[in-house]
């Protein structure tokens, strides 16, 4: 595991700290009811803690070996979209209940596979 301040500590600018880590984003709202008007996620970790019935989000573009992780800490269910021509565990979308999480792992240019957790 690769900790922020000691990438920084070596030396690395706070960009390539970035690029190397990931960052987290806290607080999000989830918005829309579809892929055309969900929040556009643009985190490695996403919590969103804000989520009115039937709100969602949208993945960025699958890319083998990328690993997004989204918390479903508001009060409904969560839609999770993949972008137009992706699939997600080989449909266009998937859910997530209130208070748990799923890992998102891209196997190519247009799939990405995921892991629900507790």
């Amino acid at each position: 595991m690769t900790i922020p301040s000691r990438v920084m500590g070596s030396g690395n600018s706070s960009l390539s700290t970035t690029s190397i880590c990931g960052f987290a984003t806290n607080g999000l709202t989830a918005a829309g009811t579809n892929l055309a008007t969900g929040l556009q996620l643009n985190a490695d970790v996403n919590v969103v803690s804000t989520t009115a019935a039937s709100t969602g989000v949208v993945l960025p573009s699958a890319e083998n070996g990328s690993q997004v992780v989204v918390a479903n800490d508001g009060a409904s269910t969560l839609a999770v979209y993949a972008k137009s021509g992706s699939t997600i565990d080989g449909a266009a979308s998937v859910t997530i209940a209130t208070t748990k999480r799923r890992v998102f792992y891209g196997t190519s240019a247009t799939t990405w596979v995921s892991v629900l957790g507790a």
